[in-house]
């Protein structure tokens, strides 16, 4: 049962937005007080620390983090030079999907904390210039959310339409699916309610529902969702799954992925592949990321940036999120470049460019790993395990870009799955196993020392997700004292990315675009300052020069502003020595 209208009109928006006045006049006085973040202009070339707060720091003992525990850790964020954190869930939920099963959008889960809690997070973090950015999810609630009780509860219930119904097709006298969609993590996307005698539609899992972005009532109430949390303060949202909000009316089947042999691939579920161009990404996403930007810029005195969850097909459909009078997304994540999963010269320097340069002059987010993915050791070279992490935050923070991080990457922290299945909490992978082993690999507790439960608990108890054994020598205490260490890598790529006019804000031009093994590009600020960076994407010592008088750069020495370790300064741009995996960033004199 869907809708039929297929957006809301200009009446009803202007109606939605005089009903949210109220709260958008509260938090106005919320928004005088804050500071960096007044800046209009603050998220770009900024750095976004992404917290999963299970696994970040426990403050009660219970073997599992809370808000707290980020707050209590405030000062190291500071001292890593970060503008803002995302938050990933922290509402209440059932948590079968540890979080993105909502029950309640306006309360905090007493696993996290309080809203007293988070308000003194919100504040203090305020007084170190960082902002929080929360994780809002649009598409789907928990089955225990009360909107889907009732939608559930009869076909005449005023929130039956809240949700995707839908007839079954029957076959032999039996309901079946209406069609042939999935769900991400597996099977059929559509749940026969026998009380009811329909289906319903979860693109994520089966407690997942999918809300009904056609129905107007829908649009009013999670964009009051927006707006109370604009009211306690918050500097951004991150946009879950935002390009599923929305799925073809006539609800035929998506084709097959079909493998060399013409037949379907087969995923790690066991089901045959679709393409999704039916359930994802469809045009109607942009007119509700247009809404979201009127309610997040009712905000007076302070910038509320959209971040988009956006996985998708071509460079020109991230260009598209922008919107086309920059009144969509500030910034959708590209996940072209930093998900590429080869560690490959051509490859990056591809990717990179086309942010660069097929956006139009708009502000690339570039992000190389999250909860949901594999952390960047994906790319590893043993021996040279560290190395690769120096390149991979290179490119992360010399880039023009602003850069969003995952905590743990500043200390190398590895990706560790669980060895067998009796061991694994996230569904992913007790649907899949062996071949799809879930995220319980990237989301373990963060290292803080190398004592007892690594310093993420206060006392020794039973974490939700084992420590990994790489924390005797991977931990934010050990790092501190050693100069050459992965933390203070990351402390001084974001030092000069804050500092430095070029690294800063400057324009980026790829050089030496024929070169296999060294990814390098310039970064010259609007006053001429220049800056090159170099990066050996090797096992092997490799060599480069640089002419840049054609990028009207005419000098030829060279101030080294940060080199990995071991390396020379070179004498000129006619000469640079870089040793495997090396990364070498310098100011042109």
């Amino acid at each position: 049962m869907k809708a039929a209208a297929r957006g809301l009109s200009c009446a009803f928006f202007a109606l939605a937005l005089a009903v949210l006045s109220p709260a958008l006049s509260a938090q106005q006085s919320a928004a005088s007080t804050a500071s960096a973040h007044q800046n209009p202009n603050w998220w770009k070339n900024g750095v976004i620390y992404e917290i999963y707060p299970r696994s970040f720091q426990d403050s009660n003992g219970d073997g599992i983090g809370d808000l707290n525990g980020v707050t209590s850790r405030l000062d190291y964020l500071q001292s890593l030079g970060i503008d803002a954190i995302w938050l990933t869930p922290i509402y209440p939920s059932p948590q079968v999907d540890f979080g993105y099963d909502i029950s309640d959008y306006e309360n905090i889960d007493p696993q996290y904390g309080t809203l007293a809690d988070f308000d003194r997070l919100v504040t203090e973090a305020r007084k170190r210039n960082i902002g929080i950015i929360m994780d809002l999810v649009l598409n789907h609630t928990s089955d225990k959310h009360p909107w889907f009780v009732e939608s559930r509860s009869s076909r005449t219930n005023f929130r039956r339409d809240w949700y995707m119904w839908h007839d079954p097709k029957m076959v032999d006298g039996k309901p079946e699916p209406p069609n042939n969609w999935l769900s991400v993590f597996g099977h059929s996307a559509w749940q026969w309610d026998a009380k009811t005698g329909q289906y319903y539609y979860h693109r994520f899992y089966i407690q997942q529902p999918d809300l009904n972005w056609n129905n107007p009532e829908v649009r009013k109430a999670m964009y009051g969702v927006e707006s109370f949390w604009i009211q306690h303060g918050v500097v951004g949202f991150r946009l879950d799954a935002i390009t599923s909000l929305f799925e073809d009316p006539t609800d035929t089947d998506e084709n097959y992925v079909l493998g060399p042999d013409g037949k379907p691939l087969i995923n790690a579920y066991g089901d045959k592949e679709v393409d999704t161009l039916k359930t994802d990404n469809l045009p109607e996403v942009h007119d509700v990321l247009r809404e979201l930007r009127q309610v997040a810029d009712q905000t007076h005195g302070r910038k509320v940036v959209l971040i988009g969850e956006t996985y998708l097909r071509s460079v020109d459909d991230l260009r598209k999120m922008y919107g086309p009078h920059n009144d969509e997304l500030d910034l959708p994540m590209d996940m072209e470049v930093g998900f590429i999963n080869r560690f490959d010269t051509n490859t990056f320097r591809q990717r990179v460019n086309e942010a660069e340069t097929e956006i139009e002059d708009e502000q690339p987010l570039f992000v190389f790993d999250n909860h949901d993915n594999p952390r960047w050791d994906r790319y590893d070279h043993n021996p040279h395990h560290d190395d690769v992490g120096h390149v991979i935050a290179a490119v992360l923070f010399a880039s023009r870009d602003t850069a969003m991080m995952y905590y743990g990457d500043e200390i190398g922290m590895v990706t560790t799955p669980p060895t067998r299945k009796e061991d694994v909490k996230d569904p992913i992978g007790i649907t899949g196993w062996p071949k799809e082993k879930g995220r319980d690999g990237e989301r373990t507790p963060m290292q803080w020392n190398d004592g007892p439960d690594a310093g993420f608990s206060p006392r020794g108890v039973k974490t939700w997700l084992p420590i990994p054994p790489s924390y005797a020598n991977i931990n934010v205490a050990a790092e501190e004292h050693e100069p050459d260490s992965m933390l203070h890598w990351y402390q001084q790529l974001i030092a000069l990315k804050k500092s430095d006019p070029a690294l800063h804000d400057g324009a980026e031009t790829m050089l030496n675009t024929a070169d296999e093994h060294v990814l390098s590009w310039l970064r010259k600020s609007d006053n001429g300052e220049a800056v090159v960076v170099a990066c050996n994407f090797t096992d092997q010592p490799q060599s480069v020069s640089f002419d840049l008088s054609a990028q009207g750069v005419h000098g030829t020495h060279l101030k080294t502003l940060l080199k990995t370790p071991g390396a020379a300064d070179p004498a000129s741009l006619h000469s640079i020595q870089l040793g495997p995996f090396g990364v070498y960033v310098g100011r042109v004199q």
